[in-house]
């Protein structure tokens, strides 16, 4: 983080806002209640009170002590934040008022400004929190006078080396453009359809990252994921090829499969999908690398069993931390969320393999739209990072017409690995074949495919088929 930027508290927010606030500005926070504009406040505040700053409050809506119910509810510390309480008090509506001369907002604006000049220069705050900035609307004549007032406001706040954050609640019956206009910075804060996102639309010398990001409001306060933009993650790594450490497997693929590939493992249920990428990470940790695999469908208890149950010690890379297994809740996570997950593992623990099982389980439990695109950009990511990529794809045909894939992602594959099940002679039979591969040559034949209590085993090729693309294979006479 630059020196001259100040923490918002939000890690994720920092590195949206590319370092982190800049001092001196002013920054409108826009959002409906609930959107999270307090609680962002809140650990603006509180952060800059842990580094010894002098922080200030300034409420119109809530009161202290409703705000501080909230806050310790999340577990914010506000021993060293100084509030200003100018909510309504109850006395207002108990006592009767009359005006005979100067309206409400002419008899009240002058007491509630000095107050805020004196507090100020009194305390002379780091960081300031306004909210809302909305109520000093209602305490001004026409709408010019409160133009005039806030960026007047504005002005004197930022004169006196604070840094400003403050919020409106934008309607169609009191729009905040002059807001966004008077502002060096706007964020926006959305909550719609179960989904809370940010957005900067606005800062003022200073580059940021744009679109839509996560967040979620948990116990402990705000969380926020930025939006994954591949071409912002590289780093230098080696060309290898990842071996499977099974022969035959890395006789068709030429060697195996490529270090920062995308790999597509498809067949129908049960063929065998989970095990041969299994296998990939079985032979990785024997040289000590790191993997993750990502289960949508299955139980992690169960893939750990039934992994144990074919010679592939699980428990062991877990234990040794060689392997990571991640059960994905449904409908828990959006994209930014997951990927977020993702990048922990690769640029914490450096993971060197991921694996996905399946994509149709990220489709149905991943929540949002375009989700197709975002595994594109979670792909991309992973091999600008050097990551061998294992896609589980699974089709619903067992046998018959031959796909690769049912929902269109077969263009992201640098190698496609099919499996698949053929009848024979009144046997049902799994085969192994490769239909893509990039960066080198393959083996144009198909393999028989065999999971026992020993493990993977593949036969030689079966060239005396035909047909086999059809489900319904043809022995071919001998000459």
């Amino acid at each position: 983080m630059s020196e001259n930027r100040l923490s918002s508290g939000i890690s994720g927010l920092d590195e949206v806002l590319c370092g982190g606030y800049v001092p001196d500005r002013t920054y409108l926070i826009r959002g409906g209640p609930g959107a999270g504009k307090t609680t962002l406040g809140m650990h603006f505040l509180t952060t800059g009170a842990a580094n010894g700053e002098q922080v200030l409050f300034i409420t119109l809506g809530e009161t202290v002590t409703q705000l501080k119910r909230t806050a310790l509810g999340l577990g914010f510390d506000l021993e060293g934040v100084t509030f200003l309480d100018l909510s309504p008090r109850p006395e207002f509506f108990a006592q009767v008022q009359t005006y005979d001369i100067f309206s409400p907002a002419e008899v009240e604006r002058e007491p509630t400004t000095r107050r805020i000049v004196e507090q100020v220069e009194a305390l002379k705050p780091q960081r300031i929190f306004i909210d809302s900035m909305t109520q000093f609307r209602y305490l001004a004549s026409d709408t010019f006078q409160f133009r005039k007032q806030v960026l007047s406001f504005l002005r004197f706040l930022v004169e006196q080396s604070t840094t400003v954050l403050f919020t409106s609640e934008s309607s169609e019956e009191a729009p905040d453009d002059d807001l966004q206009f008077m502002s060096d910075a706007v964020i926006n804060l959305n909550f719609s359809n179960n989904e809370r996102t940010l957005c900067i639309s606005k800062f003022r010398g200073s580059d940021f990252q744009d679109g839509y990001h996560a967040i979620r409001l948990t116990s402990k306060g705000m969380q926020l994921f930025p939006r994954l933009v591949p071409k912002d993650y590289e780093q230098a790594f080696s060309t290898e090829v990842v071996s499977s450490g099974i022969p035959e497997i890395d006789e068709l693929l030429h060697g195996g499969i490529e270090r920062s590939t995308i790999t597509i493992i498809s067949g129908p249920s049960g063929v065998g999908k989970s095990t041969l990428g299994l296998q990939f990470m079985k032979e990785a940790a024997g040289r000590g690398e790191h993997s993750v695999i990502y289960t949508f469908e299955e139980r992690k208890e169960t893939l750990l069993r039934r992994a144990e149950g074919i010679n592939i010690a699980v428990g062991a890379m877990q234990d040794k931390g060689t392997l990571s297994v991640v059960q994905v809740e449904p409908l828990y996570y959006t994209p930014d969320e997951f990927a977020n997950l993702v990048r922990q593992e690769v640029e914490q623990k450096q993971a060197r393999i991921v694996m996905i099982d399946s994509v149709s389980g990220y489709r149905l439990s991943v929540r949002g739209k375009d989700l197709i695109s975002h595994i594109h950009s979670l792909c991309k990511y992973l091999q600008n990072m050097g990551v061998a990529v294992l896609l589980i794809n699974e089709i619903e045909t067992i046998t018959g017409e031959f796909r690769v894939t049912e929902i269109g992602i077969s263009y992201l594959a640098d190698t496609i690995i099919f499996l698949r099940y053929l009848e024979m002679q009144g046997e049902l039979r799994r085969t192994i074949g490769v239909l893509k591969k990039r960066m080198t040559d393959f083996e144009k034949t198909l393999r028989e495919f065999e999971i026992s209590r020993y493990g993977i085993k593949v036969g030689k090729p079966l060239t005396q088929l035909r047909g086999v693309l059809t489900g319904v294979p043809e022995i071919l006479d001998e000459l």
